[in-house]
């Protein structure tokens, strides 16, 4: 399954329906959480964490996830570019993670954000589990025709 952004989120946002501030963590923190392959989003119709299945469990890693630090909305040669610190469940054995589930964890009902795929199942057995965000952001909007 390929990355994507929760088009219900982005529409609720666009037609003023929630109040998403995607640039000030101190009204909304951001989550992310970990799902196996068995998680297949629907990019038109999951809107909630609760449309969210399969998600992993493991010594050193909490329900819900890791909540997002260092978040940063910008906008960059006609772009709006999102990111935040790299985020790590460190001492963990977590199985067969295939990818990362973002979400809003201030507003009603926890709305998704971004889905990002690791490409492959990837453990750790007392380890670090550690995503890095890719240097452009964890999503980059075009807005320049």
């Amino acid at each position: 399954m390929a990355s994507g952004l929760y088009c219900k989120t982005f529409e609720s946002a666009l037609e003023g329906a929630i109040s998403l501030n995607l640039s000030d963590t101190t009204a909304d923190r951001f989550k992310c959480m970990l799902v196996t392959s068995s998680y297949t989003p629907d990019f038109d119709t999951h809107d909630y964490k609760a449309d969210v299945t399969n998600e992993v469990s493991g010594t050193g890693y909490t329900a819900g996830g890791a909540s997002l630090t260092s978040v940063t909305f910008s906008i960059s040669s006609g772009s709006l570019v999102w990111d935040a610190a790299d985020v790590s469940w460190t001492e963990s054995t977590i199985t067969s993670a295939a990818a990362a589930v973002i979400y809003d964890d201030t507003l009603t009902n926890d709305p998704l954000i971004a889905y990002i795929d690791f490409g492959g199942s990837f453990s750790t057995t007392s380890g670090t589990f550690q995503i890095q965000w890719n240097a452009s952001g964890i999503f980059t909007l075009d807005l320049t025709p």
